[in-house]
């Protein structure tokens, strides 16, 4: 695949993962009539719902990345050459912030306006480790050993985090940078953004370092298809 068609991918798809987020943001606001769970659990299924296509759609063409820490952990894992990291990383931001003007226009809203939801403290820089942690769990974790289901998984983990991290779970620099710009249900002030981002990069580093041991990668001779079993990934005098 080119490397033209990959970015593509990645930056059209980060663009649908946002409109996905702030548009059902938008729209579980107004439709509660206050009632934040309401809206917030709106959101969740919508996200996790889009994730799932999108991964689906854009997979086999980039990996469907849609984050700078998940393009830097496989970089790291040797999966992605170090030179489509910051490629990678600047489409994804173009394409987020691309998904949150298109959010905006869909409902009425100026392209863009700076969030005044403040979200900071460390209970929210945690919850962004342990989100960000969990979700490169999940990736390294199903592409090792059952990689046909690794767009369910990581669909249905955020889905979950939006309810079980008090950050609801951003999990993701570039859609972090973007939520900055946009004042509504899902929006993060601006001046909050750098701890969630440095918090996301510490739980994709703790995670890459942990599931690569746990799950080992296969020899390079190995056939992988579907589900695997860990001997198969056994290396003579290994723990």
């Amino acid at each position: 695949m080119t490397r033209a068609r990959r970015l593509v991918a990645e930056g059209l798809g980060t663009a649908m993962l946002l409109a996905v987020v702030i548009g059902s943001g938008i729209m579980g606001e107004r439709l509660s009539e206050g009632n934040t769970a309401i809206a917030l659990l709106a959101n969740a299924i919508a996200t996790g719902a889009g994730l799932v296509a999108l991964i689906l759609m854009f997979g086999t063409i980039s990996g469907a990345h849609f984050n700078p820490a998940v393009t830097l952990s496989e970089a790291w894992q040797k999966n992605l050459p170090a030179s489509d990291v910051l490629p990678y990383i600047v489409v994804q931001v173009i394409g987020a912030f691309c998904g949150v003007a298109a959010a905006h226009l869909m409902f009425g809203e100026p392209v863009f306006f700076a969030s005044e939801h403040v979200r900071t403290g460390a209970a929210q820089w945690w919850s962004e480790f342990v989100a960000t942690f969990g979700l490169l769990g999940v990736i390294i974790s199903c592409s090792r050993s059952r990689p046909s289901v690794t767009p369910f998984a990581v669909a249905l983990y955020i889905t979950a985090a939006y309810w079980f991290t008090s950050s609801t779970s951003f999990a993701n620099p570039a859609v972090t940078l973007a939520r900055a710009a946009s004042d509504t249900f899902a929006g993060i002030h601006p001046a909050d953004v750098p701890g969630f981002i440095l918090a996301q990069l510490l739980g994709m580093l703790a995670a890459t370092g942990l599931f690569c041991w746990l799950h080992p990668a296969a020899p390079k001779e190995a056939t992988v298809a579907g589900t695997v079993a860990p001997s198969q990934f056994a290396q003579p005098g290994s723990d």
